[in-house]
């Protein structure tokens, strides 16, 4: 339940702060008195879209405050646009502070009686009185579900088709690759081995010479350390001498082997050299750095190639996936459909009655539900309320054949039968009683007044036979300061109110019968 309202320099209230209780509360005022003002203030503090023109001339920000039974919202707007909100004062973001409202209050603007030709609105009207949102959770959820398969089948079918076209392309891609036997650290052996074939003459004469010197019969560097014996007179250099030889004559034997082992090669020089341009070749057409990346592109190109074979397959099991989705969501749509259709005829029963009431006598309500040509994200229903105010009138869309007082008489029930099914704390009817005079307007506040036995509700209203059977009655006025004008809200003593109805009734200065009746009307509360 809304507790109290404050609000500080918005439009034209500098400082507003009101109490409101339990019940049927009513607000009045001439047109123009702010009451409009009021009610988006409250709007804003709910998270309706912020506007920074709606600050006070001269106020470097606005605040409005609505104290609930469950807690305190605020939010605070800002000359530069900016707008902060907070719950029990800490911050939140704009949508939970949504959701929180959503649950505590419903505002029925002027401007909502066009949502009874919504079609989604008289959906979520049928959905309401049925109570399913278990049955809708899980539809939704099916829903998702049979979504993503469908997305994943697509995207397969789409990367098939584009694999298909490149086939050849990728097939032969991966054939250079393959066929070129690819090994990792290859280039690097074959540079080694094209520098030896290449040079094999230079390194064949430094070779023999290396051997002649060490190892030559005439006059070797190892005969000759051989030869030298100065063990007595310095014995660790004779050790020396001797670890010096030993490793000369390794050297000379390692340079005799690979002077045997160097020939020149022109044909093995010619292959390592074609082998390395074929490897460079491939490393440019492959914008590769070594042949270890040209290896990695080799393999997924494996993959690719592997791949155009199974997507027959995998597009089979994802259609398979894609029946198996549907199939789930089809029963889950058929739950819904079914919560739906056992609540239809209780709905157009109360409707009637209740337009009945409010003075359509031949009111006739009807609500088929057909199915979509496809699944959507609220189910596979379609409802189109159809409405015929008068005897021999065909049915017919309610857009189409219903006034502005019948449409404010028809969304007054459809909210007086959601009330009674949804929790909502409090219910704020904004001149819901547009297109509607004499005994329907009181038939309509006695519809609110019952309402607000169990909840809380106010009306704003322009009818004195609405005003009239509030509990409290507030009044909007504008007041003159030397500077400006400012919007003001009271709540009215009973003597107050007598003559505010009974300038409802007559206009300003209400005559005695006014005064009379403003009394009658409050005595039949």
């Amino acid at each position: 339940m809304l507790k109290h309202l404050h609000i500080q320099n918005y439009a034209l209230i500098s400082r507003l702060d009101i109490d409101f209780g339990e019940g049927f509360s009513v607000l009045t005022g001439e047109t123009g008195a702010g009451k409009s003002i009021i009610l988006g203030a409250l709007a804003l503090v709910l998270g309706a879209r912020s506007d920074s023109k709606a600050i006070t001339d001269g106020a470097d920000k606005c605040i409005i405050e609505a104290e609930f039974d469950e807690g305190i919202i605020r939010r605070e707007l800002y000359a530069n646009g900016k707008s902060r909100s907070f719950v029990d004062d800490s911050v939140v973001t704009l949508q939970e502070l949504k959701a929180l409202a959503n649950r505590l209050i419903d505002i029925h603007s002027q401007h909502a009686n066009l949502l009874i030709e919504n079609a989604d609105f008289q959906l979520e009207v049928v959905d309401a009185i049925a109570n399913n949102e278990m049955e809708k959770s899980d539809y939704t959820a099916h829903y998702e579900q049979y979504l993503a398969a469908v997305d994943a089948l697509h995207k397969l079918q789409s990367l098939a088709k584009k694999s298909l076209q490149d086939a050849d392309y990728i097939q032969y891609r991966h054939k250079q690759l393959d066929e070129a036997h690819l090994q990792s650290d290859e280039l690097e052996e074959l540079e080694k081995e094209q520098y030896q074939l290449s040079h094999a003459e230079d390194i064949r004469t430094a070779l023999q010479t290396a051997v002649e010197a060490l190892n030559g019969e005439q006059g070797s560097a190892i005969e000759a350390l051989r030869a030298c014996r100065i063990d007595d007179a310095a014995p660790e250099l004779q050790e020396r001498i001797e670890s010096a030889r030993i490793e000369l004559q390794d050297i000379a034997e390692e340079a005799e082997r690979k002077l045997n082992h160097t020939e020149m090669d022109p044909e093995r020089l010619a292959w390592v050299e074609e082998r390395m341009s074929l490897l460079n070749e491939l490393l440019h057409k492959f914008s590769a750095e070594n042949i270890d990346e040209l290896i990695s592109t080799r393999d997924e190109l494996a993959e690719q190639v592997n791949r155009l074979d199974s997507f027959d397959f995998d597009i089979e099991q994802a259609q398979k996936e894609v029946n198996v989705q549907k199939e789930i969501l089809v029963k889950s749509a058929q739950v819904l459909t079914k919560s739906r259709n056992a609540v239809v005829p209780q709905i157009c029963e109360r409707l009637t009655d209740g337009l009945k009431r409010l003075g359509v006598a031949h009111a006739k309500v009807e609500i088929p539900i057909t199915a979509t040509p496809d699944f959507t994200p609220a189910g596979c229903d379609e409802v189109q309320m159809l409405f015929a105010a008068n005897l021999n009138q065909s049915l017919r869309p309610v857009s189409e054949v219903a006034s502005g007082g019948e449409i404010s008489r028809l969304m007054l029930c459809v909210k007086a039968l959601i009330a009674s099914t949804k929790g909502l704390p409090t219910i704020i009817f904004d001149e819901i009683d547009t297109g509607v005079s004499g005994n329907i307007a009181t038939q309509m506040a006695a519809i609110m007044r019952e309402m607000a036995a169990t909840r809380q509700i106010i009306a704003i209203t322009h009818l004195p036979q609405i005003a009239a059977l509030g509990q409290t009655h507030y009044k909007v006025y504008k007041a003159d300061t030397t500077t400006r004008t400012e919007t003001h809200i009271s709540r009215l003593t009973d003597d107050e109110r007598i003559m505010e109805i009974a300038s409802m009734l007559s206009g300003n200065n209400p005559s005695q019968e006014a005064v009379a009746n403003a009394k009658q009307l409050l005595c039949c509360r």
